[in-house]
């Protein structure tokens, strides 16, 4: 049963996150607004694809991405205000252990860590998906490959120096099929294009050869129309493609990658963990938040505003050097993306411990 000071607390806690919430996405919006209005208006981007399918996910997607420092800051605002006016002394007076006070603050994190993980997981993918899908209409560059190797499922080994997405081409395709240490198989062609949305391949003044006794032989010709087992898509992506993807869809993605030896699958892992992970640091977030802001300063509010701007510094630090070592030094993605919230739980728990003192 909630009393009046959780109520109390409670309310304080989600209308100043809220209200924060909303300032810094209005100027987020306004920020992007004026580097991207000019692409919007030479690509014709109607006013409706921009608010509705733009900025609407826009502010999903950013919102989501950084509401465990939105938390965090609205905590230390609140909680550090309440202790200036004095709200918090009675509290102490009245003999209420520290867990007690903390309880509603607890209560509000849950609700919006759950809001965040149906986010994350359900919600934002689709989201995503319209947002990359306007990017890609009204202002992102084509993409172009170059020098591209992978090697795919079934031994097969793809080559082409150069893709450019305005063409839709390939040029010098290379496939090499192997069977143990030998190559069997192989075809090579000027240029290739795939058929929007299929594995369809259109090949132009191509070369195969099939090779071993008996049955060795040279084909050549003008136009092939063929079918592999991989599509353009696969080959030419940005490297935001897995915010768009379901978790099931990113599992099946991180693991034909791997087959393909890409070097992008930590970044995939990453975000794949990261869905969890920014959520649950709500929690740690919070009790470093109370446990700083709940005594009177003399500095005022201020002094607890400049430490939790300095404890996020350094938040955003470590996760940015565990990404780095996942993605650069073989760091394990899962555990690159739960140590800053590991380390920072025992910081809470230390805070906790002296803050009941």
């Amino acid at each position: 049963m909630l009393k009046i000071l959780d109520r109390y607390i409670i309310r304080k806690f989600l209308t100043t996150f809220f209200f924060m919430l909303g300032v810094i996405m209005l100027l987020a919006m306004v920020f992007d607004l004026s580097e991207r209005l000019s692409e919007f208006i030479n690509n014709q981007a109607p006013i409706s694809a921009i608010i509705l399918e733009y900025y609407l996910n826009f502010v999903l997607y950013f919102g989501n991405m950084f509401s465990s420092m939105i938390i965090f800051v609205s905590v230390i605002w609140f909680t550090a205000k309440m202790a200036q006016d004095t709200e918090i002394i009675p509290m102490w007076n009245s003999g209420k252990p520290f867990h007690r006070f903390l309880r509603p603050y607890m209560i509000a994190a849950t609700f919006l860590m759950v809001i965040s993980l149906i986010l994350n997981h359900f919600i934002l993918p689709k989201s995503n998906q319209s947002r990359l899908d306007f990017e890609e209409k009204y202002y992102r560059d084509a993409i172009n490959v170059e020098d591209y190797h992978a090697e795919y499922p079934g031994n097969q080994v793809v080559y082409f120096s150069s893709y450019y997405a305005e063409k839709n081409e390939v040029n010098d395709f290379t496939l090499e099929q192997w069977k143990g240490d030998s190559i069997v198989y192989f075809i090579k062609a000027r240029t290739a294009q795939n058929i929007d949305g299929t594995n369809k391949w259109k090949l132009n003044d191509y070369f195969e050869r099939y090779i071993g006794y008996p049955n060795d032989q040279m084909i050549e010709g003008k136009t092939k129309d063929t079918v592999f087992n991989f599509k353009m898509e696969e080959m030419a992506q940005r490297d935001n493609v897995a915010e768009a993807m379901t978790y099931s869809e990113l599992k099946s993605f991180i693991r034909r990658e791997k087959e393909k030896g890409s070097g992008n699958v930590p970044m995939y892992e990453i975000e794949l963990y990261q869905r969890t992970s920014y959520p649950f640091a709500t929690y740690i977030l919070t009790i470093i938040g109370v446990a700083v802001a709940s005594r009177k300063k003399r500095g005022g509010i201020g002094v607890n505003i400049a430490l939790g701007l300095g404890i996020i510094f350094v938040y955003i630090f470590a996760m940015k050097v565990t990404t780095v070592a996942a993605m650069n030094v073989g760091f394990p993605a899962y555990i690159a993306v739960w140590v800053p919230n590991a380390l920072f739980g025992v910081v809470a728990y230390i805070l906790y411990r002296f803050a009941q003192k």
